[in-house]
C-alpha cells in the first residue's frame, strides 16, 4: 500500500491503548483492508506479536507495528501450519511473557474461526483478552458480489454453514439447509462442492436453484461464478476456481447481475463458464 493511502485514524475512536498481557481475538474482515474496524486497525499498529491466519490479506499486515513479531498459524485444507492446541498454547506464552497480542483471523473470530476455543484456553489460563468482532465473509463477499443476502420477494432467512467439519466429513442438517426462502452460505465447502449441491437437491432443493461461488472476495482478484445447483460445480472445476471461496445458494443469487458493482477482474455465469 501506497505511503499516502495508508489509514490513519485519530485516537479520539478508540478506549484506553491495547493492555501489556492481553490477548486481543481481531476480525480482519474478508480480506479488503479498509473493511477492518477501526479498533483493529489499532491493535494492529499496537501490538508487540501477531499471530495470523493465511486468510489475511498482505495490506491488513502493512498495518502491523514495524517491530512487532510476527507468527503465521494459517490453516489449509490438510495443510495447517500449527495445530489449534499449539496455536492456543503460543496465544498463552506470548499473553503471559507481558505481550500485546493480537491473534488475527479473516473474517469475524466467532464465525467458523475457532475463536470460541482459543478464548477457552485463555480462560483456563486466566490470560485477559478482547474479542474485536469483524465484517464476516458471509455478509462482505456477498455484498461485494452483488447478492443480497435477504430481499422480501426471494429470502426472508439466512443460513451459514461449515462445509467442513471436525471429523472431516460433511454431515450437515440437509433437510434444514434445503428449507425454501432462505439464502444459505457455506464456508470451506469448496472441495467438497459437488457432494454439497448434490445433497441440496436431494432434500429438496431444485435442481434449477441459483448458487454462487466466490473466491477471493473484496480483493482485486474477486471473482464471481454463477450458475444453479445440478451445475455448479462442474462450472467451478471448468474456472479452475479453489479456495478459498464462499458458496452463495438461493433465489437471490439471481439477481447478481443486475446489482453486481465490484468486479475488478471480470464476474462470470455458467453461460461464460462453458462458452
Amino acid at each position: 500500500m501506497a505511503d499516502d493511502a495508508k489509514i490513519r485514524i485519530p485516537s479520539c475512536y478508540f478506549r484506553s491503548p491495547a493492555r501489556r498481557g492481553t490477548v486481543y481475538l481481531v476480525g480482519a474482515g474478508p480480506g479488503a483492508v479498509e473493511l477492518l474496524t477501526l479498533r483493529a486497525a489499532r491493535l494492529l499498529g499496537e501490538a508487540d506479536a501477531v499471530v495470523h491466519d493465511n486468510l489475511v490479506g498482505d495490506e491488513v499486515m502493512e498495518l502491523v507495528a514495524p517491530d512487532a513479531e510476527r507468527f503465521y498459524v494459517g490453516k489449509k485444507s490438510a495443510d495447517h501450519a500449527l495445530p489449534q492446541a499449539a496455536i492456543n498454547a503460543l496465544l498463552v506464552r506470548l499473553a503471559g511473557a507481558g505481550k500485546r497480542v493480537v491473534r488475527l483471523k479473516g473474517g469475524d473470530p466467532y464465525v467458523f474461526g475457532r475463536g470460541g476455543e482459543e478464548v477457552e484456553d485463555l480462560v483456563r489460563a486466566a490470560v485477559p483478552f478482547e474479542v474485536v468482532p469483524g465484517v464476516t465473509a458471509a455478509s462482505g463477499i456477498a455484498a461485494y458480489a452483488g447478492i443480497p443476502l435477504t430481499h422480501r420477494d426471494h429470502a426472508q432467512a439466512v443460513v451459514f454453514a461449515t462445509g467442513y467439519l471436525k471429523d472431516g466429513s460433511v454431515a450437515l442438517d440437509w433437510p434444514m439447509l434445503a428449507r425454501p426462502r432462505q439464502t444459505v452460505v457455506i464456508y470451506m465447502g469448496i472441495t467438497r462442492l459437488d457432494e454439497i449441491c448434490e445433497r441440496l437437491v436431494a432434500h429438496g432443493l431444485a435442481a434449477d436453484t441459483p448458487a454462487a461461488v466466490v473466491r477471493h472476495g473484496t480483493r482485486a482478484d474477486q471473482r464471481v461464478l454463477t450458475s444453479t445447483l445440478s451445475r455448479l460445480a462442474a462450472a467451478a472445476r471448468a474456472e479452475a476456481i479453489k479456495p478459498p471461496a464462499l458458496l452463495i445458494v438461493g433465489q437471490v443469487v439471481s439477481m447478481q447481475g443486475r446489482l453486481n458493482w465490484f468486479a475488478p477482474a471480470g464476474t462470470t455465469s455458467e453461460g461464460d463458464a462453458d462458452a
